[in-house]
């Protein structure tokens, strides 16, 4: 008998191979998962940079899967498609274990810290005390994120990014690689935090900003 969860990664690109890449180191330390494959929104969308040999079908197949799949995990770095996957995921199939998937490098306070259903924490993040990574959120590789700290649900934090302590991330925010935010900033839900920006102050919902210090791209394109 075993406790192994049969899994499918929903996505089949660059990320979504890296997602595999996140179980196989989890179950290097503790055998929890058996990867069964890579599931699409389109088969006839399939791209050239897509793991075409190792995707088992569309959404439908895995909508009449019951029973053959226990788990599944998102492997897709774009914020919004992340939301509306998980909505109608988890409605569609009620059945589906949606685990958190935290790579064995990664540390935070467990006692303190909370990681929500279908969560990604990358290899090589720090969080400290009393960091919230809400559900289906992503948080990519060697990011840095200061205590009460809050990374919304859906959100994604490109690589290298550092939150400084207090920050509140909105539900479907993109953080863009190596960008910083600092000390009790809040980003609304639904913004884009440009790479390598330095945000200084709030940013309003679905608002773009680039730039050190960031400021909305509307307004940095007239200067």
């Amino acid at each position: 008998m075993t406790d192994r969860k049969r899994i499918v990664v929903v996505g089949a690109g660059g990320f979504a191979r890296e997602v595999r890449w996140l179980i196989e180191e989890i179950n290097a330390v503790r055998p929890r998962f058996d990867f069964l494959g890579y599931v699409v929104s389109d088969l006839a969308k399939l791209g050239e940079h897509d793991s075409r040999e190792a995707v088992l079908g569309d959404l439908g197949w895995l909508r009449a899967a019951k029973g053959h799949v226990d788990a599944a995990a998102i492997g897709i770095g774009n914020p919004a498609v992340r939301l509306r996957l998980s909505e109608e995921l988890v409605h569609a199939c009620p059945w589906l274990d949606w685990p958190s998937l935290v790579h064995p490098s990664v540390r935070f306070d467990s006692t303190s810290c909370n990681v929500g259903r279908g969560a990604l924490l990358c290899a090589g993040t720090i969080g400290t005390v009393n960091v919230s990574f809400q559900d289906f959120c992503l948080v990519n590789l060697s990011c840095t994120i200061g205590h009460e700290s809050v990374v919304g649900r859906g959100s994604v934090l490109n690589p290298t990014v550092n939150i400084s302590g207090g920050v509140s991330i909105g539900e479907g925010v993109l953080v863009g690689t190596g960008a910083q935010i600092l000390q009790y900033i809040a980003v609304g839900t639904g913004a884009t935090v440009g790479s390598g920006a330095v945000v200084t102050k709030d940013v309003p919902p679905a608002t773009t900003v680039v730039g050190i210090p960031a400021k909305p791209l509307q307004r940095a394109s007239q200067a």
